[in-house]
């Protein structure tokens, strides 16, 4: 008689993952989320880092700046008429007038100093370029994920609307709606009520880009499987709409909202440019770079000092968003 053949029990069969492990010279396998590989890609591209970094410094300025100017010594609307030479109204010294009590130097006619200017400054910029994007990205997620999902008249009319937008003259726009706003709107005067407009008309004239964006991924998604799989199982359009398409939009959400804020920067800077953002002695530096065009000869750091502030915030943004693009690509070979 035989002896009866015993089956292998639990542990003497390797499983799977044990296997991968033995290959893989004893170290666990562990799976890794989309956030996680966005970031081990986005920690590879230094560029993005390094704009990353100036972006986060820039915040911490324009949110610290009433400490940063008080350890300073400085007030942005203090005027210092004893530094400024009487006859040609240029501030006394070289390059602006730079000292060690003043980094950045003083502006022309009324020796306000820049350094306090250019960082109270960031705040109306970072401001305006936040917001405006937060109101475009709201608008344009909400509308672009109606008329991708529900296509037909709900569809149609959406992308009217967003080719009447985008074909609409967005700068004069917000030139002559500001002009004729009131000084006291909504509990808010004065800089607060140009500030609001801006946030505002920015916002609702820029959500057409990230729409039309999310309305295409929406089309695209639609037709997934999760999504025909969800719909067989009784679920309403409610919850398709938040738990099964969004999540997969948040990617390109991300990237176009990076992309977009220092688009906003550029507008506002425009705009007080022009005279239509915020007023006096409200600082900006737009208003600077305006102010600074009929000093330029005697005076070229009040100039280049608010471009500089401009060129580096928008460029900061820029090669942030490019290397988010990048790391949120899953094609993307780094």
């Amino acid at each position: 008689m035989t002896a009866p053949l015993h089956e292998p029990t639990a542990e003497a069969v390797p499983s799977a993952a044990e296997e991968a492990a033995g290959v893989a010279g004893g170290k666990k396998v562990q799976g890794r989320s989309p956030g996680r590989i966005a970031w081990e890609r986005l920690k590879r591209d230094r560029l993005a880092l390094s704009g990353g970094a100036v972006v986060l410094f820039l915040v911490l300025v324009a949110v610290f700046a009433p400490l940063i100017t008080g350890l300073a010594g400085q007030s942005p609307n203090e005027h210092h008429e004893d530094l400024i030479d009487p006859l040609f109204s240029t501030p006394v010294g070289s390059f602006g007038g730079i000292s060690g009590e003043h980094l950045l130097g003083v502006e022309p006619v009324n020796g306000r100093d820049v350094f306090a200017r250019i960082v109270y400054g960031a705040q109306i910029s970072l401001l305006v370029g936040f917001l405006s994007a937060v109101v475009a990205v709201v608008l344009g997620t909400v509308l672009g994920i109606l008329a991708g999902y529900f296509g037909g008249w709900v569809d149609a009319a959406i992308s009217r609307v967003m080719d009447m937008l985008l074909s609409f003259p967005q700068l004069l726009f917000i030139i002559a709606l500001v002009s004729v706003m009131p000084n006291k709107l909504l509990g808010l005067e004065g800089t607060g009520v140009r500030v609001m407009v801006m946030i505002l008309v920015i916002g609702f004239f820029g959500w057409p880009y990230i729409g039309r964006v999310v309305r295409g991924q929406t089309l695209s998604l639609r037709e997934r499987e999760y999504v025909e799989a969800a719909r067989s199982l009784g679920a309403g359009r409610g919850y398709i709409l938040v738990k099964e398409l969004m999540p997969n939009l948040v990617a390109p959400i991300i990237v176009y909202t990076t992309m977009m804020i220092p688009t906003n920067i550029l507008t506002e800077a425009a705009l007080s440019f022009l005279g239509v953002g915020v007023k006096p002695p409200t600082a900006s530096w737009g208003d600077m770079l305006s102010s600074a065009v009929n000093y330029f000869d005697a005076d070229p750091t009040y100039m280049v000092i608010p471009g500089l502030a401009i060129f580096i915030t928008v460029l900061s943004f820029n090669l942030f968003g490019d290397g988010v693009r990048d790391a949120l690509d899953p094609k993307a070979s780094r």
